[in-house]
């Protein structure tokens, strides 16, 4: 959350003529809701099932960058189904990075959207914590602070 997944995959996918997904988009097209919606109604749970569900449907046949939930890595057999397919990227952010992107948008994500803001450091610090074995099996990491359109060059074959 707040690593900037989205915005570096657009701008990779545009400079590299690759296709775009956005899993979080994705899904919100496919069932007509919102994802603060799928969680309200089916939870957490429910809500990582779909993704699960759209990430194993995505193409495995063309050269396409996703950008995923900070989530989806860390349930189910998905990392391991991403690595086997594909190349993976960690974007490394540290806490203050992620507070400084996602603090102005809370409402905006459903995992932090009830947090008040004196208790985000603890919260983002404790899913990192969770997190961070899952997000170190990605194939490769690259710290935030380094990221540029070049960022991918040497991952990729366009």
């Amino acid at each position: 959350m707040g690593s900037g997944k989205s915005y570096w995959a657009k701008k990779w996918a545009e400079k590299y003529h690759l296709k775009f997904i956005d899993m979080d988009d994705l899904i919100e097209n496919q069932t007509g809701k919102s994802i603060q919606q799928i969680f309200d109604e089916e939870g957490e749970n429910g809500f990582r099932l779909r993704e699960k569900r759209t990430l194993q449907g995505l193409p495995t046949d063309e050269s396409v960058i996703v950008a995923c939930g900070g989530g989806t890595a860390c349930y189910f057999d998905n990392l391991q189904w991403m690595n086997e397919i594909g190349i993976t990227l960690y974007l490394k952010a540290s806490v203050e990075q992620i507070i400084s992107r996602v603090s102005t948008e809370l409402y905006n994500r459903p995992l932090v959207k009830n947090i008040k803001k004196d208790e985000l450091k603890p919260f983002i610090e404790n899913k990192l914590q969770q997190r961070e074995p899952y997000y170190s099996q990605a194939k490769f990491t690259i710290a935030v602070e380094d990221l540029d359109e070049n960022s991918i060059r040497k991952f990729i074959n366009p």
